[in-house]
């Protein structure tokens, strides 16, 4: 819900840090995943270019559906993720510094090149208004679940039961496996 308008409307600061903090930690923990597992610098920027691309086809597919052109928000991570490989690429591939060091710059950048973007979305109250939030037909209204009402239940202490066992009964069928037979 990070680029979502609606979201945005009603917690606006909120919503932003929450979408600071949510955007920071996909670019960082993703990007950082591909540079250790590849060694090449440049591989965040590679890594934000394509989670840019695709949150452009997820814009493009709502504005399909008739929601306006900036229901949408798509994050800026490219600058953030070329901090970041330059971070990888000026501690010599150090991986704890490129995680320390490009984390917080990651952290520090990427808010402020969404502020602007954040700042375009047209009037959110005015688009509330005018695309109201989606309702379920009674007949997909979520039933509440009857929570407790089944404690007595003999099938439900034959699941409980049969998922306590799973692991031991698991583990001596794979020792059994093990045995050789004269």
């Amino acid at each position: 819900n990070a680029g979502d308008y609606i979201f945005y409307t009603d917690w606006a600061w909120t919503s932003f840090v929450v979408f600071s903090i949510s955007q920071s930690t996909m670019l960082v923990v993703g990007a950082i995943y591909y540079m250790l597992f590849t060694g090449v610098p440049g591989t965040a920027t590679y890594y934000a270019t394509i989670m840019t691309i695709y949150t452009w086809v997820a814009k493009g597919a709502w504005f399909a559906l008739g929601y306006p052109y900036d229901f949408v928000v798509v994050p800026v991570w490219i600058p953030s993720a070329m901090l970041l490989d330059l971070a990888y690429w000026a501690t010599r591939r150090n991986k704890h510094a490129a995680i320390l060091i490009g984390g917080v710059l990651v952290g520090m950048s990427l808010p402020l090149f969404n502020m602007i973007n954040l700042l375009l979305v047209a009037d959110p109250l005015e688009m509330a208004f005018k695309y109201p939030r989606p309702t379920l037909p009674p007949y997909m209204t979520p039933i509440e679940p009857q929570v407790g009402k089944f404690y007595n239940s003999p099938v439900a202490l034959g699941a409980g039961a049969g998922a306590v066992l799973c692991v031991p009964i698991a583990a001596l069928g794979a020792k059994l496996n093990t045995w050789t037979y004269r």
